[in-house]
This record gives C-alpha cells, structure tokens and sequence, in this order.
C-alpha cells in the first residue's frame, strides 16, 4: 500500500476516532489527578515495570521461570523491532498534532502514532506471564488494561492504534507460546 492511500485512511479514521479521543483527553486535561494517575501508568509501560517482572519473576518461582522471563524477554525484543518497522512505514500522526484540542498529558517517546508499542508489550507481557503464573491475573490484567488506557487519555494515541497494539501483542505471545512451549 502506498504512504498517500495510508495517510488517507488514516485521516477519515482519524476523523472517526475524534469525539472519543478529546473526551477521554479532557479528563486528562481537566483533573490533575487522572493526568498524573496516566502519566505514572504510562511511565512505568515504558519497560521498568516489564523489566523488573522479567526479573523478579525468577527470584519469586525459581527454574520453573527462567524459560518464560527469557521467552518474554525475547518476544519484548521483536515486538520492539515490530513496531518500530511499522511506526516508520505507516507515519500516523498523534492525535495531539493532528487533532485540534488534544492536549499531550506526557511528551511522546516518538514521532508516530501506529502502533502502540506500549499496549503491545502490555499485552504479550500479561499473557505470557499469566500463561506460566496465573494468579499474576489480579495484577497484571489491569495494569495491561491502565497501561492501554493511558495512551489515548494522554493524547498519544488513536483508539485504534492501541487496538492494533493489543492485537499485535496478544498474536506475538499466542505464537511463541505454540512455538516455543514451556
């Protein structure tokens, strides 16, 4: 698909995607709380809370968790490379730069918008790690789920843009675990 058909569909989805992206920014915007609550969720996304889970996870359960923290860790690594390719090919636009009344609640850690790495991770991270651990459900589910969230309420992210992270994420994590059983 060319840049110009891309950039076309992404503007009439933009256009779609427009009501919902002001009205969960403006809490953001309007309660110092929500865009502080968002920020932190956001900013621990970034990786520290992934990286420390990888971690401890070994420390916590033994050799039993070795194999999934490297299968994470791995699977952490191509969905970098993953979304990076995409993000560079597919050039979507924030919706704090493209939509009027969009206000960032955080800076941005690039440029473009199409997928977000952060929800990716969130969720290949969350079912690998439950996959192996399940009771990290009551933890991890709605940390994945915040993490999401803080994306389009911090005016980094289109709705769908997070929806393609999670679709992205959830399918890395579904086939190294059919590839890689642990």
């Amino acid at each position: 698909m060319t840049t110009a058909r891309v950039d076309g569909i992404f503007r009439r989805v933009d256009a779609y995607e427009y009501a919902w992206c002001l009205r969960l920014n403006r809490g953001c915007q309007q309660r110092r709380f929500v865009r502080d609550l968002f920020a932190t969720v956001s900013k621990l996304g970034d990786g520290a809370f992934w990286y420390v889970l990888i971690f401890l996870l070994p420390a916590i359960y033994g050799e039993t968790a070795v194999m999934p923290s490297v299968r994470m860790a791995v699977v952490g690594s191509v969905g970098v490379l993953l979304y990076k390719y995409l993000k560079s090919r597919l050039v979507r636009e924030r919706p704090y730069i493209s939509l009027a009344g969009i206000v960032p609640g955080t800076p941005a850690l690039d440029r473009y918008s199409f997928p977000s790495g952060h929800t990716l991770h969130a969720v290949s991270f969350t079912i690998l790690a439950i996959s192996s651990f399940p009771e990290l459900t009551w933890l991890l589910a709605p940390f994945a789920t915040l993490v999401a969230a803080s994306r389009v309420v911090l005016g980094l992210h289109y709705p769908t843009d997070v929806a393609a992270g999670a679709i992205i994420g959830a399918t890395l994590a579904l086939v190294s675990m059919a590839v890689f059983p642990v």
